[in-house]
């Protein structure tokens, strides 16, 4: 398993390994004690799994505020997608930048979004199915999200008009939300 680094911190892609023959493949995609040899130590609770029939469907950006924050490892199983991360960590030096990062079923790889970051993506083929863990369970309560065509962020989807859920078609820009990771608190 590879771990690679990006220039906002603790954002993750894995590469786990696929070993394969004329049968098709094995790849162990989590391995605790794996990651915990290279300083990655995270317990997850729940694993979320989600389909989406069209191209161009976008999810996102969603968190989840503390007690009940979130992180989150992504990776597609079938179809593509392309998948952000903005830091929402108030008086972080990164705050209000994200990353994005193509995952597919063909190059395998994952993306760790930790807590403070507000997650989405955009489907890029037919019938992408989305896996992801969590460390920490689902709060109604503590669920937010954020404008995914905030202009303050400046996030380049790739795509025309997407679709949209009500919810996220409604989300506000970051600027008009109480920071829900204030300076200190992560």
């Amino acid at each position: 398993m590879n771990v690679l680094t990006y220039q906002i911190a603790d954002v993750l892609m894995i590469e786990p390994a696929r070993h394969g023959d004329a049968r098709g493949f094995f790849s162990e995609v989590w391995s605790s004690r794996g990651l915990a040899n290279k300083g990655i130590d995270i317990h997850f609770v729940q694993d979320n799994h989600a389909f989406s029939a069209m191209p161009g469907v976008l999810r996102g950006l969603h968190f989840q505020r503390p007690p009940s924050a979130q992180g989150k490892l992504i990776r597609v199983a079938r179809g593509a997608i392309l998948d952000v991360a903005v830091d929402i960590r108030r008086g972080s030096p990164t705050y209000g930048r994200y990353v994005s990062e193509v995952l597919s079923a063909a190059n395998w790889r994952q993306l760790w979004v930790p807590r403070g970051f507000a997650h989405g993506y955009v489907t890029l083929e037919p019938d992408t199915e989305v896996l992801y863990k969590t460390d920490a369970y689902y709060d109604r309560d503590a669920d937010g999200g954020i404008a995914w065509d905030d202009p303050d962020l400046g996030i380049d989807w790739s795509i025309g008009a997407p679709i949209l859920s009500d919810k996220d078609r409604s989300a506000p820009r970051l600027a008009d939300i109480a920071p829900p990771f204030p300076a200190g608190s992560w």
